[in-house]
Formats: C-alpha cells, structure tokens, sequence
C-alpha cells in the first residue's frame, strides 16, 4: 500500500483554501477515508482495463447525473449520434449544469448561443431537455457537414463551421484547439 500522508496533506490544504475564499466544493474526504477512496477507485479502474475496456470508455455515456445522463442518451440515440461524444461536449461545455452561462452569452447544459438554440428550434436555452436535444441535433449537422470528421465537428461546435473551412481544419486558435483535446480525451 502507498504512503497517502503527502496526498491528505494537500487535500486538506485544498479544502482550506475553499474554505479561506468561500469556495463551496463536495465535503473533503476525511483522513482516514481516503486511502479506501482510493483503493476503491485503483479497483475499479483496474476491472475495467481487465475487461478490455478503459474506465473513461466504460463509464463516459453515463458520466452525467441521473436525468442529464438520460436526457443525453436520448438526444443522442434521436440523431444518431454517440452519446458518449454528447455527453463529453456536455462535460466540456458546462460540466453538466443546465445553469450555465458562459461570458460570451452561451447557456445551458451544451452551452447554446441564443441565435443557434432558436434556429435548432430550441425556445429556452435554459431547459436541459431543449438544450441537450439542440446541442445534439447541432452536432448531428457539425458531423454531416464535415463527413463524419469528429474533430472537425467538434472543433465547429466550439469555433462554428465557417472558421474549420476557412482553416481546413481545426483553428489555430488556442482555445478551440485546447477544446477539441479536452473533448476527445473525454470521449475516448
């Protein structure tokens, strides 16, 4: 067994530091617990990988909570595409949280513009239904239009198409680049 003080250590400076700026995360684990945790977790994984399957594959369509984690399979399996890629954008995108608005006006669980959730038929943004069923309908077309290349698509959903065309591929823009690493590693 692994010697976890320097891991408790830094959890519990973390959780100090939550605390110090008002930073609301999930309870800290206690000392004692985390090796079980932990243990617990090295287990799982090490079951999935012997099954052939990695814990990220195994687990990736059904990452998200209870009914956003439905809600996505459902879309998903509605236009054909792969839950699992829907549900990696719906991480990337928002963590998951139907409350999301980012600074550029994106809302909700896949993070739609307002201007695109209404011409994908979506009438509140804010709606985790509406807005999972848009981002995937939406994904559905980035993938069509750009002959099933999931990097491409998902570098459209993060830049929109016109950028991938003018580029041939994805952007040289830092954030769309670092997107389409973190959706894809998500999806694997």
């Amino acid at each position: 067994m692994m010697n976890l003080d320097g891991v408790n250590s830094v959890m519990q400076r973390i959780h100090a530091i939550e605390q110090r700026f008002g930073i609301n995360k999930a309870a800290p684990v206690a000392k004692t617990d985390f090796p079980a945790a932990l243990q617990s977790e090295l287990k799982t994984q090490a079951v999935a990988e012997g099954s052939g399957f990695s814990a990220k594959k195994k687990t990736a369509a059904i990452a998200a909570p209870g009914d956003i984690g439905s809600l996505i399979t459902s879309s998903a399996k509605k236009y054909g595409v792969d839950p699992k890629l829907v549900s990696a954008v719906a991480e990337a995108e928002s963590n998951y949280r139907s409350d999301a608005v980012s600074s550029t006006g994106a809302v909700g669980v896949m993070q739609l513009m307002p201007d695109t959730a209404a011409a994908l038929g979506v009438t509140n943004v804010y709606d985790a239904q509406q807005n999972i069923d848009g981002g995937a309908k939406y994904l559905k077309e980035m993938l069509n239009d750009f002959g099933g290349d999931v990097r491409k698509a998902v570098a459209a959903y993060n830049a929109g198409p016109q950028a991938v065309k003018n580029y041939n591929g994805v952007p040289p823009y830092a954030e769309t680049q670092n997107y389409v690493n973190k959706v894809l590693d998500l999806y694997q």
